[in-house]
């Protein structure tokens, strides 16, 4: 697919471009700060990069085919998450799929897909289209013209969604705040990339600074509360008509394709469920606000879309069956997903020796594939940097599986893809409708990324309706 030579194409903020890739002590606080500030511009062309930090190996996997060899081919050796990722988040995730591996692993798997079968999605879409309908009444009552942290408005919105689908319960709104505010607060002060895990000095994790340990436990102990009473409130009341991720976890039920597992305890419930609760709502919460982002730097897109969605749904709140009617709103959300991936670094460690490319990978080497290097590889997309949606339409061939990754690929693929995907579109289709946003004069937009990738500071656009 070739982009026209002729047309003036939007390419949104992005993370800078040392002149050399370099790591060590001195640049890890920035780092920290940002994972994409290190990449030089090697990185967005070469297939594979191996270093050493210290007494620790690495290689980035930048290629269809090494991809595929990690997280497909070879996942029995590479099924275990980074030790960076696995203790960063098992503070708030416990044992949960996105940190376990192995027959636990499966195990968990196995008892967490039934609610996301497409069986269940039409259901689920009415929801998420009612939930925005809500939002875009709220924001009615608002003077036109004013402010809005959209970050924060689409945050509510998908915890609201994920609620009231995967656990068949009507989060209160400030039950929605205090975790997304509980995983802001967790973001900004875990420590995801330590001196221990990433050098290979484990005697160094007995160091670290107590505050933040402090507040990222309390962090997570309200997040917790959230989900526990959630948990509690399904105990005592009646049974949902319809199966919930709850109701699969705290009583094995089976879903349509008759695969179920053993009830689980209440604390494994509850990992799962904030696993779950994290997945639907940050990472979909994100890219809804970097697609109003790039929607407001591009009007000829932004028109498109409008035109598309106006003769589609003509004023009436869009259904299950509208998402395949409105192709160009797709691809602006997969455009958006390809430009800021909501999690832009996924990991693997080493169980044992391998090769890739012709080189050796020794047990305990950490394997990394970066969606933002991948979906930005100037050998595998035209004008990789510029938003350009036409490169998601139908009649274009579509990316290599392994080369546009937002929802991570191979046997740990995310359960809710489908789902995210539904979601993304409904939402952004329900609140297009009746509002433009746009970006404040003064408003200079960067990227934050640790555990998600986001907007630093928020994302305050100004709200005008359209009707």
């Amino acid at each position: 697919m070739n982009t026209p030579e002729n047309q003036a194409l939007f390419v949104p903020v992005m993370a800078p471009r040392p002149n050399s890739f370099s790591l060590s002590l001195w640049n890890l606080p920035a780092f920290r700060r940002n994972m994409l500030s290190i990449w030089s511009d090697k990185a967005y062309q070469a297939r594979k990069m191996s270093f050493r930090l210290l007494n620790q190996d690495y290689i980035l996997c930048n290629s269809p085919d090494t991809v595929r060899r990690v997280f497909l081919d070879r996942h029995d050796i590479y099924d275990k998450k980074s030790p960076q990722m696995r203790h960063a988040l098992e503070p708030l995730l416990g044992d949960g799929l996105f940190v376990s591996d192995g027959a636990l692993w499966q195990e968990r798997r196995k008892a967490c897909s039934p609610p996301f079968e497409s069986v269940y999605l039409p259901g689920f879409a009415k929801i998420m289209s009612g939930s925005a309908v809500e939002m875009a009444d709220r924001w009615a009552a608002l003077p036109d013209g004013s402010t809005v942290d959209v970050l924060n408005e689409m945050a509510r919105l998908t915890a609201q969604i994920i609620g009231r689908t995967v656990f068949g319960d009507d989060v209160p709104d400030q039950d929605a705040a205090k975790v997304v505010s509980g995983f802001t607060e967790y973001q900004q002060t875990i420590n995801q990339i330590d001196y221990a895990d990433t050098f290979g000095l484990p005697f160094l994790r007995r160091l670290g600074n107590p505050l933040r340990r402090k507040k990222a436990a309390r962090a997570t102990a309200e997040v917790h509360q959230v989900i526990d009473q959630i948990i509690d409130r399904f105990k005592r009341g009646r049974k949902p008509e319809r199966l919930t991720l709850l109701s699969a976890l705290l009583e094995g039920d089976t879903a349509s394709s008759g695969q179920g597992g053993c009830p689980m305890s209440a604390e494994a419930a509850r990992n799962e469920a904030i696993v779950m609760f994290m997945a639907g709502h940050e990472t979909t919460a994100n890219a809804l606000a970097w697609t109003w982002y790039l929607l407001d730097g591009c009007e000829r897109s932004r028109s498109k879309m409008y035109a598309e969605i106006d003769q589609v749904l003509q004023g009436r709140t869009p259904t299950f069956e509208d998402v395949a009617n409105l192709p160009f709103t797709r691809a602006v959300f997969e455009e958006s997903l390809r430009l800021y991936p909501p999690v832009p670094l996924l990991s693997r460690q080493a169980r044992s020796e391998d090769e890739i490319r012709g080189s050796k990978v020794k047990a305990g080497t950490i394997m990394l594939a970066l969606p933002w290097l991948l979906h930005r590889h100037e050998k595998e997309w035209d004008n990789p940097n510029a938003f350009y949606p036409e490169r998601f339409m139908p009649g274009n061939p579509k990316p290599d599986k392994f080369t546009y990754i937002p929802f991570s690929v191979g046997h740990r693929v995310c359960l809710g893809l489908r789902f995210g995907l539904t979601e993304g579109i409904l939402c952004l289709a329900t609140l297009a409708q009746r509002y433009r946003l746009s970006l404040p004069d003064k408003h200079k937009v960067d990227i934050e990324c640790r555990l998600t990738l986001r907007p630093k500071g928020g994302l305050p656009m100004i709200l005008s309706k359209r009707r």
